[in-house]
């Protein structure tokens, strides 16, 4: 019984690692940082462990692909990555993630708080470059936005928002307000910020 219950939840170690999870970040208007602390945050986060938690794994050698199923956790540097199902694709020593592809569920959580949430996510290492695709939506506090397909480039804290043929790009930034005795009315119409839980 005890063995059946270990079997339920598989959790492998990945040396070097996709940032999937990545930092979405098409979301809230910030103080620019330098582009060179946006590379070497990361290359930092390129060399931390990648750990997945699933119901399932298989591994296909032959292709240097790796395949997780069932209520998938991905957890790096402080971001997570959900999903019904991930197929990582590592170099052929298998000692670096090259590409992931998510589905089904896809939601992602970065370590600065920004929430995203797509039918589809990819992550492109050698660009880094992660892909939301179908319905996605990026977040942070009450600001929002949506479109077909989010590109987040990570090392350079630039993201490309595009609509799709049924709906445009959408957005919502809220200005901050400073503390009076009315902003409880105006806050209580706007919808909660989401938690950032990981």
């Amino acid at each position: 019984m005890r063995l059946m219950a270990l079997a339920a939840t598989l959790t492998v170690v990945v040396p070097l690692v996709a940032h999937a999870q990545t930092t979405p970040g098409a979301s809230a208007p910030k103080p620019p940082a330098p582009t060179t602390t946006r590379r070497a945050q990361a290359q930092d986060d390129r060399t931390q462990p990648v750990t997945v938690d699933a119901d399932k794994m298989e591994r296909f050698g032959k292709e240097n692909l790796v395949v997780f199923t069932g209520n998938v956790v991905a957890r790096q540097n402080n971001s997570v990555q959900y999903a019904d199902r991930m197929e990582v694709y590592v170099d052929e020593r298998g000692d670096r993630i090259l590409r992931t592809v998510s589905t089904g569920s896809v939601r992602i959580i970065t370590r600065d708080c920004r929430t995203g949430t797509a039918q589809r996510a990819e992550y492109h290492d050698l660009e880094q470059r992660v892909v939301l695709l179908g319905n996605a939506r990026v977040w942070q506090e009450d600001n929002v936005v949506s479109g077909e397909t989010i590109t987040i480039f990570l090392s350079q804290d630039r993201s490309v928002v595009q609509g799709g043929r049924q709906e445009r790009v959408k957005a919502v930034f809220y200005p901050k307000e400073e503390h009076t005795p009315d902003r409880s009315a105006s806050a209580a119409a706007r919808p909660a910020p989401p938690t950032c839980e990981n």
